[in-house]
């Protein structure tokens, strides 16, 4: 018996058919995939439909292969409007600013029927935006909020089709329930550990959406003067996003405002009773793991009660640390592998011929726009966090103004997200002073 017997992915990206294909292999759970109308998902539904539903992953590390295979799905939607029938499970796996424009294509009759609603990119509050959301069809169906993806997955040629590779995948995810006691969580954990990952579970899904690193770490990096700059504007020479200063815009005063950043979040996160995380253990242990001449491993464990100074002193040992893989053979000339060259990518044309701009930043702004949405409803000061937003929305304004001529897309307008903080934190609020 599976709690997941028919199970419907929302999105047409290279993660639903990682998703797809580990349903279908492990829990041989009935799968459909559906996605929206554009120029890029014609190509996906195109190729889909000239392989008759079959899909494949392909590893990059041997170590991975279990997370390789191939499968053949039950369904395929092409418009959120068209999807029928009855789906138990419903994953959304498109990005956390579209989750509600894309739940209110569905027909209501299949939304009220759906028993779980899993979300695997998620960011602070999207379970509660899923909840509150719920609440007006009636329905109370579980919400499963995963910390992030659970792995690195793209096209196979770099274009959409039925075939992906697979070239990374976490060791340890967090996962939490509106459901205190979800036989459905501990399904998910005997599929995870199949696939090599070990999920943490966490009393509610909030506090498995604090866990993701991108939340601390992509703010500081990308919303700064260096980095949009490079983004938005023809840059003379490649910079890169995790290397010092002029490399990247990694300085002390980047350093600075993610420690800051971080303080402000964790005062938002504690409001709600859930417990602080140490950015610095979680850097480490969940993420990139350092050499342990780097830092002192007491250090580590002791972070959250050093001095800001000190704190600061420790993230730059930690960035300045990884600016190679210290874990690599070195070549002949005793180089090691350069892990910190990820460049910054630049605005670029769309599907549409609009010029848009690359996942990061445009999703963390949604990302820091809902926490200083929530910090404000609770009356909390986040300067570093306004900071971000202003250095940010200030150059969309800036680019928008200098070039009337060409075609932008809406991910150069500023926006408030007020009808999704408005949902959040109404949810919030109620299961903080519960009725």
């Amino acid at each position: 018996m599976t709690y997941f017997n028919s199970v419907l992915i929302l999105g047409t990206g290279p993660t639903a058919i990682q998703l797809a294909v580990n349903f279908k292999s492990h829990l041989n759970s009935k799968v459909a995939i559906a996605g929206r109308e554009s120029i890029r998902s014609k190509i996906f539904f195109e190729t889909i439909v000239q392989h008759q539903l079959a899909l494949q992953v392909s590893i990059q590390n041997t170590q991975h292969q279990s997370v390789a295979g191939e499968c053949t799905i039950d369904g395929l939607f092409k418009g959120y409007h068209t999807i029928y029938g009855n789906w138990d499970t419903v994953v959304l796996s498109v990005t956390s600013d579209s989750y509600i424009t894309v739940l209110e294509q569905i027909d209501n009759k299949v939304l009220r029927e759906v028993n779980c609603f899993i979300l695997i990119s998620p960011t602070f509050g999207s379970s509660h935006l899923i909840t509150n959301f719920l609440k007006n069809l009636s329905t109370h169906a579980e919400v499963i909020s995963f910390s992030t993806y659970y792995g690195d997955t793209r096209w196979l040629d770099d274009i959409p089709s039925n075939k992906v590779m697979t070239t990374g995948v976490k060791k340890t995810l967090y996962i939490g329930s509106t459901n205190s006691k979800s036989e459905r969580l501990d399904e998910l954990c005997i599929l995870f550990n199949c696939l090599g990952i070990q999920l943490t579970k966490f009393t509610s899904p909030l506090e498995a959406e604090t866990r993701n690193i991108s939340l601390y770490v992509h703010p500081p990096l990308f919303m700064n003067d260096f980095s949009l700059q490079v983004i938005f504007d023809e840059p003379k020479t490649p910079k890169y996003v995790y290397k010092l200063y002029p490399e990247g815009p990694i300085t002390y005063t980047t350093i600075r405002h993610m420690l800051n950043y971080w303080k402000e979040v964790m005062t938002v996160v504690n409001d709600f009773n859930i417990q602080p995380l140490n950015l610095l253990k979680f850097m480490v242990d969940d993420n990139y793991s350092l050499h342990p001449a780097s830092i002192d491993r007491k250090d580590i464990e002791n972070f959250n009660n050093l001095e800001s100074i000190h704190q600061e002193y420790l993230l730059y040992i930690r960035y300045a640390s990884l600016l190679i893989d210290p874990y690599s053979k070195p070549d002949r000339e005793g180089k090691y592998y350069d892990f910190s060259a990820v460049p910054l990518k630049r605005i670029f044309i769309n599907h549409n011929r609009e010029w848009d701009i690359p996942r990061m930043p445009k999703e963390d702004y949604y990302r820091v726009k809902i926490i200083q949405g929530v910090a404000k409803a609770l009356n909390l000061k986040s300067p570093t966090l306004d900071y971000f937003v202003q250095t940010y929305e200030a150059k969309l304004q800036q680019v928008v103004a200098s070039s009337e001529n060409k075609a932008y897309s809406d991910a150069f307008q500023v926006k408030s997200f007020s009808q999704d903080i408005e949902l959040i934190c109404k949810e919030l609020i109620s299961s903080k002073y519960p009725k």
